[in-house]
This record gives structure tokens, C-alpha cells and sequence, in this order.
């Protein structure tokens, strides 16, 4: 079993390509309809392990959110790693990315927010939102009256946010907001599962470069085993933002201390 395969049996954000929309509304009791989530998780987790990469599994998120969560007409990841500057990926729309450029401009903004401390930020009229005076009435303008923010656990060296957004007012209810946080929460382990695929899928595509890399790394400090020399650049690709099979490159090319 693969480690997509696994992550799958416990994911249930990447489903986009159901094509059946089945939102996670609340029932006239105020509860989510256990039946209908409970389909919508077991045919989200089948799929998961068919997406190929990082960014199908980003833009099946963003689909998903929009089929999948009551009131999103359109929605955006953004990405804060390490050594870049932050930038938004898989728009479902391109207003996405304009009014994500106007938070990042102006420091403000939900998304911002909730990159910053990992509150879960809900609007429900931009144009006469007073939390965030320099972004709120822009977005506004672009078309945007309620948005639902919320933050993403990536790695250790990327902090991300989920995006939601509606043209109408008050389109995100409380239900709306405590079923997207299960929404967000699995779309960060769905991110997980798919970095780690790739960096595993890259690991053995430059194994020859990370051995040698190993070799340099166990004769230069005395390391009695592969493991910890694996641990060593592994550590130096976190650190540096790079993808460890450079990190060997680059070892291997200037034969410096990591």
C-alpha cells in the first residue's frame, strides 16, 4: 500500500473529480447530515491516491471546496514558504489571485490572519468589514461580500491558508465554518501526503546523488550509518527550503559543510 493509499482511508478533501456536488450543510436540527458526509468521505478517500502530484492534489482541494462547502463560489490555496514570498496557487477563478494580491500588499486580511495565528476568520459583508480597513472594501470592489479563512499545517518550512470565497452576503453560516475546518484540516494532510509521494518519487530518482552525498557526509563526521547522514540532509533541505536531491548536488559539487 502506497502512502497516498494510506492517507486516502483517512482524507476526504481531494475528492474533485466526483462531479456530484454534495455540500456539507447543516439539517434542520443544526447538525451536518451524517449520511451524506459519510458518502462524500468514502468517495473523497477511493480518489485521493489517483492524483498524480502537489498541484493536482492543490487544485482538487480548491474544487472540492467549491463543490463541497456550502456557500463557496470560488476559492484559492496560499503558500508561505520559507526564503519566498508568499503566493497563491490552484485559483479556482484568476479574482482569486487579485484579491489575494491585495492582502499581501497590504499585510491584511483574513488570510493573512489566519497564517498568522491559526484562528479560523470568517466575514460576511467585505464592504463594511472595519477589521481590515486597507483590504476589506478592495475586495469588495472585485465582487467579494463574505469569505471564510482558514490555516493550513503543511511542513515544517510551508504555512498555507484555504481561501473561501461568496459573491453573496452572509453566505458562510457557523455550521458552514466548523464543517470547513474539517475540510481544511484534511486538505493539509492531503498536501502532506502528496509532498511527501513527491519527495520520496525524487529521493529515488537522484539516489545515486543522495548516496554519494551520504558517503561524503559519513567520511567527513564520522557517521557510523546511512540513517544519519540521510538525517543530516534531510535537516539541510528543510532548513535551506531546497529539495534534498540539490542539497546533494550541492554537497557533492563544493564539498563544504552543510
Amino acid at each position: 500500500m502506497t502512502t497516498r493509499s494510506m492517507l486516502a482511508s483517512a482524507v476526504f478533501v481531494t475528492l474533485a473529480i466526483s462531479g456530484e456536488r454534495r455540500p456539507l450543510v447543516a439539517n434542520d436540527c443544526g447538525h451536518s447530515e451524517q449520511g451524506t458526509l459519510s458518502e462524500t468521505l468514502g468517495a473523497i478517500a477511493r480518489t485521493l491516491q489517483a492524483e498524480p502530484d502537489v498541484d493536482a492534489t492543490l487544485a482538487a482541494i480548491v474544487k472540492a471546496a467549491v463543490d463541497h462547502v456550502e456557500g463557496a463560489e470560488f476559492a484559492g490555496i496560499s503558500l508561505l514558504e520559507r526564503g519566498r514570498a508568499i503566493r497563491t496557487v490552484a485559483p479556482t477563478e484568476e479574482v482569486v489571485t487579485e484579491i489575494d494580491a491585495v492582502q499581501y500588499r497590504t499585510q491584511q486580511g483574513p488570510c493573512v490572519d489566519a497564517i498568522a495565528d491559526h484562528h479560523v476568520y470568517r466575514t460576511g459583508d467585505l464592504a463594511a468589514e472595519d477589521r481590515w480597513p486597507d483590504f476589506a472594501p478592495v475586495a469588495a470592489e472585485f465582487g467579494a461580500r463574505s469569505m471564510l479563512s482558514y490555516r493550513l499545517f503543511v511542513t515544517d518550512t510551508t504555512l498555507g491558508a484555504l481561501n473561501l470565497y461568496s459573491r453573496e452576503q452572509e453566505a458562510f453560516s457557523g455550521q458552514t465554518e466548523d464543517d470547513g475546518r474539517m475540510f481544511a484540516t484534511h486538505a493539509a494532510i492531503a498536501l502532506v501526503g502528496a509532498q511527501t509521494e513527491a519527495d520520496l518519487r525524487a529521493a529515488l530518482e537522484h539516489r545515486d546523488v543522495i548516496g554519494m552525498a551520504k558517503g561524503i557526509l559519513m567520511q567527513r563526521h564520522d557517521l557510523d550509518d546511512e540513517i544519519r547522514a540521510f538525517r543530516v540532509l534531510v535537516e539541510a533541505s528543510q532548513n535551506s527550503n531546497m529539495k534534498l536531491h540539490r542539497v546533494a548536488a550541492w554537497l557533492i559539487e563544493h564539498r563544504r559543510d552543510l
